[in-house]
């Protein structure tokens, strides 16, 4: 029997092979196309002008140092507002909270929902919230501030799949030897989830990056540059957008814009890679 299904077996695994690969080669076709349509209409118009110079006849002339500016502290102050947070988070949720508690579950439930809520929902909460309560107004901070709260709860999903993926025997080791609870994850446990937190940082950042319906209630449309956060700054994808939709004639710059872009979050992406590798490297050669 187990010769006669054999034929049938092999002719399964067969087809699954052509369906993964089959999907592969889709994906990384539509993402060649894209990105060779982005570089074609939009390597002409990239210069060092076009990155240093402020934008004219709203946008249609000029460059974008303003916004490249506003979008980088914008990302700054996500970055810095979210990493502490969703980092620290993820450890409560994952070394010191029970999986069966209350507070684990519901915490847990409520991450998962906030990260499907629509971007525009974090735009009006960011509105509301940051730039009239706290009143900080259409500005930077209030702009990065929302973003903030659009990347946690990936960050910390993501940072606390990669603690839990540590194996126990990392735990019980350090408790043999006697090394404290705070030692024991700042030099054994964070390097072996940086995968984890890599991811949720990539994710992050990504979806931030190329956010648009929330910072266009928050950082606001201003193109001039900023003098401080609490400057109003538009962002690149808000930039891209407007070119796009609202500008006659701006479809060149619009091209230039997102192939910057498109180079800002790759870089930004092996960056951090980069130096989670390295930092990686260099706790296991120290240790």
């Amino acid at each position: 029997m187990a010769e006669a299904s054999s034929p049938t077996h092999q002719a399964r695994e067969w087809l699954a092979s052509i369906l993964v690969w089959g999907t592969a080669a889709l994906v990384t076709a539509t993402f060649c196309w894209l990105l060779g349509d982005i570089v074609w209409h939009g390597l002409s118009h990239l210069s060092w002008t076009f990155l240093t110079t402020s934008p004219e006849s709203a946008g249609r002339r000029g460059g974008i140092g303003p916004i490249l500016v506003s979008t980088l502290l914008i990302l700054g102050v996500c970055l810095t507002v979210s990493l502490p947070i969703g980092v620290g988070t993820a450890i409560l949720l994952a070394e010191f909270t029970s999986d069966h508690s209350l507070f684990g579950r519901m915490t847990r439930r409520s991450l998962d929902v906030l990260a499907g809520v629509p971007s525009i929902v974090f735009g009006l909460f960011g509105n509301a919230f940051f730039c009239k309560t706290l009143g900080l107004g259409f500005s930077i901070l209030s702009g990065g501030l929302t973003l903030a709260c659009m990347v946690l709860p990936i960050l910390i999903r993501s940072t606390e799949e990669g603690f839990r993926a540590v194996p126990a025997n990392y735990r019980l080791s350090a408790a043999a030897l006697g090394l404290s609870r705070t030692t024991t994850l700042v030099h054994l446990l964070l390097p072996a989830a940086v995968p984890g937190l890599l991811v949720g940082l990539i994710l992050g950042i990504g979806r931030a990056i190329a956010e648009t319906a929330a910072l266009i209630f928050t950082s606001g449309y201003v193109d001039r540059m900023p003098e401080s956060l609490l400057d109003s700054g538009r962002a690149l994808s808000i930039h891209i957008f407007d070119l796009s939709m609202n500008v006659s004639g701006g479809d060149a710059n619009a091209y230039a814009s997102t192939l910057v872009l498109v180079i800002l979050l790759l870089a930004i992406n092996g960056t951090a890679a980069w130096l989670a590798e390295r930092g990686l490297h260099r706790r296991i050669v120290t240790v």
